[in-house]
């Protein structure tokens, strides 16, 4: 096993194809197979599952990922260090946001880390939540915002904020209620599109109209924004979403928005990081930009409907 091994097996992982990984590499696909073959020899043990679909990580592989990306890293963070100067900030930190999350903080993020440490490169996911926590204890993200507020196993975070939800839509503007608010009970079988069903917003949605003995109707599945935007903005459905979902959104006909009350509906949002990633000092400042952005971000006014924790910072 061998540097070279190493990287060529986490290139695959990232990209899911050996074809793709072979591209990125500039290195003839037989030859790239060849080299995770001889690894697979050495280790005594199948790291990779190859189908139609792409190619996956055996559980075996999953570990050998943890620990290459790690090795990598630090090769890396050596070189800069060596040639820059010992105690500067370098290397690759990977982040992971849900889509609403992204809208507002990926780019500031950006342009801060670009900024204060030219030396770190930003890795950005953007996705759905339940892949991005896949990704994260998977050992391929350094760092994700996660709809949760409870440590799980091998999972540490960070409280952020809680965030209210709104209904967002026409298909209120005959009930008579506020301009601001709506009571939950005035959404029973107003017609809704909403995440599919494993979705975490989703979930949230069908617990809060059960507690409440409201009825949910739920006319389409949708896992996009910018679709469940456009039916709301077209009158035919409302949905439930986070005010950050419509913060850069251009509208030509804005749907009303309304905050859910009685009871309210919101969410935690936690920086989570997994145990099994040994930290290095980049994916450190980025932790504490992050943290800071978010609270400047709500100060400033930019980042509505949010009311942010009050914790001990992160570390």
């Amino acid at each position: 096993m061998d540097i070279r091994q190493l990287k060529y097996f986490v290139a695959i992982v990232d990209s899911s194809s050996l074809s793709k990984a072979a591209e990125r590499l500039f290195v003839a696909q037989p030859s790239l197979s060849a080299q995770i073959s001889n690894l697979e020899a050495d280790l005594k043990t199948q790291l990779l599952i190859r189908s139609p679909q792409g190619v996956t990580p055996t559980e075996a592989g999953k570990a050998l990922y943890r620990h290459a990306r790690d090795v990598l890293r630090r090769m890396e963070q050596i070189r800069r260090e060596v040639q820059e100067g010992s105690g500067s900030e370098s290397g690759v930190v990977a982040i992971g946001f849900p889509t609403t999350i992204a809208s507002l903080l990926a780019t500031p993020l950006f342009r801060r880390v670009r900024q204060k440490y030219p030396g770190i490169r930003l890795q950005i996911f953007e996705s759905m939540s339940g892949y991005i926590t896949e990704l994260l204890a998977n050992g391929r993200l350094d760092l994700a915002i996660l709809f949760r507020d409870t440590e799980s196993l091998g999972v540490s975070l960070h409280p952020l904020f809680d965030e209210s939800l709104y209904v967002v839509g026409h298909g209120v503007d005959s009930l008579k209620v506020d301009d601001a608010v709506c009571p939950l009970q005035y959404l029973g079988n107003v017609p809704m599109v909403a995440p599919g069903p494993s979705n975490g917003l989703r979930l949230l949605i069908e617990r809060a109209f059960s507690r409440a003995e409201v009825d949910l109707n739920i006319v389409a599945d949708i896992d996009s924004l910018p679709t469940l935007l456009d039916i709301a903005e077209s009158g035919e459905a409302c949905t439930i979403l986070p005010a950050s979902a419509l913060a850069r959104r251009h509208f030509e006909n804005r749907p009303p928005v309304r905050k859910i009350v009685d009871p309210d509906m919101g969410r935690p949002a936690s920086l989570c990081w997994s145990n099994a990633v040994p930290a290095i000092a980049a994916t450190e400042v980025v932790k504490a930009t992050m943290i800071e952005l978010i609270a400047e971000l709500q100060r400033n006014g930019d980042w509505p409907g949010i009311v942010l924790r009050t914790t001990t910072p992160a570390g």
